[in-house]
């Protein structure tokens, strides 16, 4: 029999008993799940920073685990792209407001309609093949080395127009994938099989398999916002350990912190460019003289070609100073590249008084927070607040610093 956990993320729950063979299931996923035993044969389990839905195990150990976010369903949507018409309140239903995975599969399943409404993506496609008739240019080569010369078949070379392209590819993979998560209602189902029923020739992408690479273009425009949250439901088949290739899963997981940290560098991105400043994201620079350590900041800003501020995302709850290690971390990124001004932006809490001015150097940590339960309006402006602060720490041209809305930052 499945046992259905219900947890919220970062929170620990009354203690509950479990069997041995249900350890055993959760033990496998350390990334979602804390474990600790309490008196009595019980276990105090608590979620992480991630969120969703999952089965694991079998037999005696099956579970059905799902982690709800902190934050209302309808705001976390509104973390998840720029394009608010999609998020729309509308296009979910009462029933599942409160649940990630229905939500979801409601958004994207009304996206993807939308997209196929008006017929299928087409594009030319490079094919290698041995045919009994010429079609596009014969491989000259291929052909005295596979075929001796003879005419039984001939080795060509051509584009062919067909369906079967990385954004229909993709489309279907999270298109078949949404059909099998926990709690998708029977009517998104059956319009989903439909959907699936349009893409005839495609084949779709497996979840935890590299994805294939698209741009955006004129041509698939129209294909982007349900593009985007086809690779979201994609990747979040798939578990990413330190180290190790992604493991597939039976469900769907967000993880909470690079949600916050992809939301931060898209509203960056927009706020700082007035102010002829960039963005970059995890990009890797050394650490050490000889380059045998690397580093990945959040966010770094650029102007002119040179770095000039370095953001770091912290998904949690600041109360009071920044941990030593966050300010730590920091520092040692600020001193690799050369950099006076670090910032560290957390999703909550109250910060004490700052900037954190480091001894014995010139460098200054600055704590933010930034409210993601706000409501998306003071949000936005709030995110385009800090990117004006931050602009001011550029070294480019004297900004007035301006407190921002719904946060709390107190300057020492």
């Amino acid at each position: 029999m499945t046992l259905h956990l219900h947890l919220a993320e970062a929170t620990a729950g009354p203690p509950r008993p479990l069997t041995p063979a249900q350890v055993a299931t959760l033990a496998t996923v350390p990334e979602l799940v804390t474990m600790t035993p309490t008196a009595g044969g019980r276990w105090r389990l608590a979620g992480r920073q991630r969120v969703g839905t999952v089965r694991l195990g079998h037999n005696d150990g099956a579970i059905e685990l799902r982690i709800q976010p902190k934050l209302p369903v309808r705001r976390l949507l509104g973390l998840l792209g720029d394009n608010d018409h999609i998020w729309q309140h509308r296009q979910i239903t009462a029933a599942t407001d409160d649940l990630l995975v229905p939500a979801l599969a409601t958004v994207f399943t009304r996206a993807a309609e939308r997209v196929l409404r008006r017929g299928v993506l087409h594009g030319y496609v490079y094919r290698e093949d041995a045919l009994t008739v010429v079609r596009g240019r014969i491989r000259t080569s291929a052909q005295l080395s596979r075929r001796m010369g003879l005419p039984t078949a001939i080795e060509v070379a051509y584009d062919d127009y067909l369906a079967d392209i990385p954004e229909n590819q993709i489309l279907l993979g999270a298109i078949e994938l949404v059909q099998t998560l926990p709690g998708v209602a029977d009517t998104t189902i059956a319009l989903l099989r439909h959907l699936s029923g349009r893409l005839v020739g495609v084949v779709p992408v497996r979840p935890g398999a590299p994805l294939p690479r698209w741009r955006p273009t004129r041509l698939n425009e129209r294909y982007v916002p349900a593009l985007k949250l086809a690779e979201l439901i994609l990747s979040g088949a798939s578990l990413q350990q330190e180290g190790s290739q992604a493991i597939k899963i039976d469900g769907f997981i967000l993880n909470m912190a690079q949600i916050f940290e992809r939301f931060l560098t898209r509203q960056l991105a927009t706020g700082l460019s007035p102010h002829s400043l960039r963005c970059v994201a995890q990009q890797g620079h050394p650490l050490d003289q000889q380059r045998r350590v690397l580093f990945q900041p959040d966010i770094l800003i650029y102007r002119d070609g040179r770095p000039v501020v370095i953001v770091d995302a912290k998904y949690r709850t600041l109360d009071g100073a920044p941990p030593t290690g966050h300010l730590f971390q920091l520092i040692s990124y600020c001193t690799a590249l050369g950099l006076t001004e670090g910032h560290l932006v957390y999703a909550s809490g109250t910060p004490s008084a700052q900037p954190y001015r480091i001894k014995n150097s010139d460098i200054s940590v600055h704590a933010h927070v930034l409210d993601l339960s706000q409501k998306p309006a003071d949000l936005v402006v709030a995110t385009a607040s800090l990117a004006d602060r931050l602009a001011a720490c550029s070294g480019g041209p004297d900004m007035a610093t301006v407190p921002l809305p719904g946060t709390d930052e107190v300057d020492s």
